[in-house]
């Protein structure tokens, strides 16, 4: 049972300990472009993660999903669940790499071709809506910010972004 703080012991803390912190702020924010992009493009039945890893899969075809991953800074064994619902819905296919049959090679398809290209304009308000309520000048100073601070944050990450490293393997660069 909590303690109920006594009129000798004040309870120091209240809800901004909470609301004002960095972490819980970026949290909230996340739960909010989320939400966001969920909503703007919920005629197309994707998440930002399936999203990311659509366009990562175009831009490098037969990346394998351990590239995969580190190109889109994503846990691998949540990715894998991913792969497949993308695969089901008819985006991407898998092939066996010529070298190893074990590792699976993935290509985008005709129709995750098409999505990606009907899917921009949505993709694009749900990012303008993020920032909407800033001044314009705010929103190059947050985002000039954010992404300073995930760059110099980048090691702590439990998924770490290691774009470069993937793709030097695949002979390309980001």
């Amino acid at each position: 049972m909590p303690s109920k703080p006594s009129a000798s012991k004040p309870s120091a803390l209240t809800m901004d300990a909470v609301y004002t912190k960095p972490g819980y702020l970026f949290r909230r924010m996340q739960q909010i472009a989320v939400s966001i992009f969920v909503e703007e493009c919920k005629a197309f039945d994707l998440t930002p993660v399936q999203y990311a890893a659509l366009v990562a899969i175009e831009n490098h075809p037969g990346i394998d999903a351990t590239r995969l991953s580190a190109v889109i800074a994503f846990d691998r064994s949540t990715l894998g669940s991913v792969i497949e619902r993308l695969e089901t819905k008819g985006y991407i296919e898998r092939t066996p790499a010529p070298e190893d049959k074990r590792v699976k090679l993935l290509y985008l398809t005709r129709a995750g071709a098409a999505l990606l290209r009907a899917i921009m304009p949505s993709v694009d308000r749900a990012q303008a809506r993020m920032l909407e309520p800033l001044k314009p000048a705010d929103r190059k100073t947050l985002l000039a910010l954010l992404s300073q601070l995930v760059d110099l944050n980048n090691e702590a990450s439990r998924v770490p972004l290691r774009a470069e490293d993937a793709l030097e393997h695949l002979g390309k660069s980001t």
